[in-house]
């Protein structure tokens, strides 16, 4: 008696129903890795689910689905996750970029003009999906990106070439420490804000944890960066910070307690407080 033979559609059926017990979307990572495997695009997988898969790509669908089994992030997978539209190479070197991110990006766009140019500076920058969003909707701003991250910084720069953005310059270095003698219109940083004894990190564990992990309340880099960025922010400028959701009084006693002003804090499109901003 012959095997059934592996399809798309009974390969995705066994892969979702395995990886429900690590995952909140088994479905979609089963999806986004098959399509990964096959090179081809989701829409593949719905118009042809009935193709069979050869061994090479059945081994190689296996091998994927272990890894994501043991809690590894289908971005790293891949090598690869979509951020405002644009899609990004990311490393264990970068954290994989977020959704709830964008709504810093989209914050700082309602105040970015589009008709002068303005210098922006994005701390922090990982694999740079702050700054290259901000660069590809804003194209006459000049944008600097920092990261005390070498390997960080290589990521960020290959997005940058892929994307052909050449308005952004990325420098190396912690906070503002490289760009100390300079001015910005605006700061954005979507800064480290896990406690270092919470949880989650040991689920976040394949992800860097300097980009993760913060103190004891998770606040310390928020606070370097309140204290600091206010030197190098131009007249009317604003600072963005993207925080977790249980913290948006916390960051805005920080800020105040610093001498900012005008602080407002932003709910993401899940209505958890996400984004902080506040003026000089």
């Amino acid at each position: 008696m012959s095997l059934p033979a592996i399809t798309i559609e009974n390969s995705l059926a066994d892969a979702a129903e395995r990886l429900a017990e690590v995952s909140d979307s088994p479905r979609l990572d089963a999806e986004t890795l098959l399509a990964w495997v096959l090179d081809a695009p989701r829409s593949h997988l719905f118009t042809h689910p009935e193709a069979e898969l050869n061994d090479q790509a059945a081994r190689a669908f296996s091998a994927a689905l272990a890894r994501r089994h043991q809690g590894e992030p289908v971005a790293y997978i891949t090598g690869s996750k979509e951020f405002w539209s644009l899609l990004l190479k990311v490393t264990r070197d970068t954290l994989v970029p977020r959704p709830e991110t964008e709504t810093l990006v989209e914050q700082a766009l309602l105040l970015i003009p589009r008709d002068r140019p303005c210098r922006i500076l994005d701390l922090g920058t990982g694999s740079g999906a702050i700054a290259l969003a901000l660069a590809s909707e804003r194209p006459n701003c000049e944008i600097v990106a920092t990261d005390a991250s070498r390997d960080a910084l290589e990521i960020a720069k290959e997005n940058a070439k892929q994307h052909e953005l050449d308005n952004i310059r990325f420098v190396e270095g912690t906070w503002i420490e490289p760009v100390a003698d300079e001015c910005f219109d605006f700061v954005v940083a979507n800064p480290p804000y896990v406690r270092d004894d919470d949880p989650a990190l040991d689920e976040l564990r394949y992800e860097p944890r300097s980009a993760l992990a913060a103190g004891p309340d998770g606040l310390d880099a928020i606070r370097r960066i309140a204290e600091d960025a206010g030197r190098i922010l131009a007249a009317n400028g604003t600072l963005f910070l993207e925080h977790g959701a249980d913290q948006g009084n916390a960051v805005a006693d920080v800020l105040r307690q610093t001498g900012w002003t005008g602080i407002e804090c932003i709910n993401d499109l899940a209505g958890h407080p996400r984004v902080t901003k506040a003026a000089r």
